[in-house]
């Protein structure tokens, strides 16, 4: 039997970071054998919000690619590719802008969010207005049955299953509505406390060194009832337990909650252990990382023949799309 096919996709804003880790490449990895997978680098969504300079993109689609081959995405099982090296995307984009109401777009909840937060750049785009309408398109493309998302993407496949609901009722049913595979571990705290992000400057980098990953954990932000040695504190209310959650074994984590909880142990003891478990971790994808990283060719080779996988797949549903809205002509 034909396995489930599933899609999801990075943006190639550089390199990766511990919440891209545990938020969707270890969960993807894990998917590799149970479904027909495709992994997208969606450089049409980077010009979203950095149409003005688009210098780094082409870097940073190698970047994506190195870090997702060293974090064990595997070209033999699942095809990885690049956004634009398949055009139908942007065909099915632009039919389907032609039947999705404006205000459901402006209901999605990133997008007030990220023009409140992102105050330095021009948003008032219809690219930046319609990107969820894009990721429709690149979800359904594929028909793919299931994405894998953290839980702050839910709303955008909530809102694709309802285009597709609307694009059905139209034009007869063309596309399968996608179910949501919410991974493990949605959230990364980051070394402020915050969502880790790029922008906020608190990410540890999939490439950071063990050095550097001791360095940025060594001054994070732990739970503020903690202000002395002595003070016992909440597991719960501290960041740096959460990346035990991610990274240390149960037993570790018992002892670091105990600890915490009694001040049995300080801070710095406790992150002591959490970098001894990251970096076992994160030891795996630096072992790998160089294979890639020093042959840039090959990974250009791998991205153009998934983007050749991808492209043969979308060009059949574009096919029946035209067929289905009667424009399909001789």
């Amino acid at each position: 039997m034909a396995r489930p096919r599933i899609l999801s996709g990075m943006r190639p804003t550089g390199a990766l970071h511990l919440g891209h880790l545990t938020g969707a490449l270890d969960n993807w990895a894990r998917l590799q054998d149970s479904y027909e997978c495709y992994w997208v680098i969606v450089d049409w969504h980077a010009l979203t919000t950095d149409y003005a300079d688009t210098s780094a993109i082409r870097e940073n689609i190698l970047e994506v690619a190195v870090d997702w081959l060293a974090a064990g995405l595997d070209p033999a099982r699942a095809a990885l590719f690049v956004q634009s090296a398949v055009p139908e995307h942007a065909e099915l984009h632009l039919l389907l802008s032609m039947v999705v109401p404006v205000p459901w777009l402006e209901r999605v909840p990133t997008y007030k969010e990220q023009q409140q937060n992102i105050q330095d750049k021009d948003l008032s785009t219809y690219g930046f207005l319609g990107y969820p309408l894009l990721q429709t398109a690149d979800i359904i493309i594929y028909k793919a049955a299931a994405v894998p998302v953290g839980e702050d993407q839910a709303p955008h496949i909530e809102l694709t299953r309802e285009i597709v609901r609307r694009f059905n009722n139209f034009y007869g049913p063309v596309f399968p509505e996608p179910q949501t595979l919410l991974t493990p571990t949605p959230r990364m705290p980051g070394t402020d406390g915050r969502k880790m992000s790029k922008s906020y400057g608190n990410a540890i980098y999939l490439l950071d060194s063990p050095e550097t990953v001791r360095e940025k954990l060594r001054p994070m932000l732990t739970d503020p009832a903690r202000k002395r040695r002595t003070d016992p504190g909440d597991p719960d209310k501290c960041p740096v337990f959460d990346l035990h959650r991610a990274f240390s074994e149960p037993a570790t984590q018992e002892w670091a909650a105990q600890g915490c909880r009694t001040a049995g142990i300080g801070c710095i003891e406790c992150k002591t252990k959490l970098a001894e478990h990251l970096l076992e971790r994160l030891g795996e994808i630096h072992a790998r990382r160089p294979e890639y990283a020093s042959r840039p060719d090959t990974v250009w080779d791998i991205l153009r023949e998934g983007s050749r996988q991808a492209r043969e797949t979308a060009r059949a549903t574009m096919e029946q799309v035209r067929a289905a809205m009667k424009i399909q002509y001789p």
